[in-house]
């Protein structure tokens, strides 16, 4: 079947939520990947931040393949050793003490947002239960992480919105400070915001959300589903601001683009759940969790994280080049291998015009060009990258001049 016929039948067939790009991907090896046309992309949105380890890895490929040819699914009924091996990895690397496993970032932060208002009626407080996030922030689509995120756009025809969260800027702790009333149970903030454009706060600002929370005895709850599995360099990004939280989620890469979720506590605040109060049938299963360890293997073997760092830095400083030349481009930032460009005209053209030079790249907050590339990309693709960005930004620039 011709592949214009498959994407004829997808608007048939297939709910229309998605802004698709008119080509279809089928194969792809490493940073790189094939359209059913049979032309060669190199990608730099990575399942956008779900591929750290690149496509048709053969690595995790035959991981999956053993595991399916065992067990595929069982019931959480039942003790699951890939799971079991999958939970001792993260706590032994992280700050938690304990796992729970379901199928994606909002589900991860759905059961966050539950685990801090379980945790204080527990103890006794049942009015507080208020959450407070960040404007400009994304945390998912069900209707409680909908009402979390900070952008209006995604909440419209959605009302009336789940009670409980209020928002304000990013970055700015005098309004943290006054909005952390005493019914609020938790704050919840990306270290870096990824939908809302690739934003990194200052230094200290993290550190000092911590220090809020623990004076007003409120939890700090961090989204690391973009940011965490190595993509910052640090196996969590917030390993690079000098502080611990109480609760982190984690997705997207965590599993090689295979779905999970992962939602991260201290003892203190897992023992709020006990059996009964949260599930998630799929939740950590024999296959995602093998494809996991193998992921989280590989990111914590010797100087993978250093190699993130060193090409993260290397892409930064080429995407700084090119904003010296071009005032397009009105600011780079990034810490490791999530970067970005904050451009003065909306970005969507340059997807098109990059894509057309063979490289795939993410438009987001209208005009910020993202790039997630798999954590395996080397040098000359980055190259490759901002040989083909630089030859769109010239082309823009002498239609402006026209």
């Amino acid at each position: 079947m011709a592949s214009e016929q498959f994407i004829a039948e997808n608007a048939r067939y297939v709910f229309n939520t998605y802004g698709r790009t008119p080509i279809m991907l089928v194969e792809g090896h490493g940073c790189r990947v094939k359209d059913s046309e049979g032309r060669e992309y190199l990608d730099f949105i990575g399942g956008i931040a779900a591929c750290p380890l690149g496509h048709g890895h053969a690595g995790l490929a035959a991981v999956l393949a053993d595991q399916a040819k065992k067990l595929i699914h069982v019931s959480n009924l039942y003790h699951i050793e890939p799971q079991i091996r999958l939970a001792r990895l993260l706590v032994e690397h992280t700050f938690a003490d304990k796992v729970f496993f379901c199928n994606s970032g909002a589900e991860a932060n759905e059961g966050a947002i539950k685990l801090a208002r379980k945790y204080f009626h527990d103890r006794g407080e049942h009015d507080r239960y208020w959450v407070v996030a960040m404007e400009n922030s994304f945390h998912g689509r069900t209707l409680a992480t909908l009402a979390a995120t900070g952008q209006m756009k995604y909440h419209k025809g959605f009302e009336p919105e789940v009670e409980g969260f209020r928002h304000v800027p990013f970055g700015d702790l005098n309004a943290l400070d006054q909005a952390l009333t005493p019914n609020v149970c938790a704050v919840l903030v990306e270290p870096i915001q990824g939908e809302g454009g690739v934003r990194i706060p200052a230094r200290d600002y993290l550190r000092k959300v911590r220090e809020l929370c623990d004076a007003r005895g409120c939890l700090l709850m961090l989204d690391e589903v973009q940011t965490g599995t190595g993509r910052t360099g640090t196996f969590l990004a917030h390993e690079h601001f000098g502080f611990a939280p109480d609760v982190a989620t984690l997705a997207k890469g965590l599993a090689g683009g295979v779905p999970i979720g992962a939602l991260l506590a201290t003892d203190k605040v897992a023992q709020a759940f006990v059996p009964g109060t949260h599930a998630s049938t799929f939740g950590g299963n024999p296959l995602a969790s093998a494809a996991a360890v193998f992921v989280v293997e590989a990111v914590l073997s010797d100087g993978f994280l250093k190699s993130v760092s060193d090409k993260g830095a290397y892409l930064g400083a080429k995407l700084q080049q090119l904003s010296a030349r071009f005032p397009l481009i009105k600011e780079v930032r990034g810490i490791g291998l999530m970067q970005a460009i904050e451009l003065a005209v909306p970005c969507a053209d340059m997807v098109a015009a990059m894509r057309e030079g063979g490289v795939l790249v993410n438009c987001t907050a209208d005009t910020v060009l993202r790039f997630l590339p798999p954590l395996i990309v080397s040098k000359a693709e980055i190259d490759q990258m901002i040989q083909a960005l630089a030859a769109v930004l010239a082309e823009m620039r002498e239609v402006s001049d026209a």
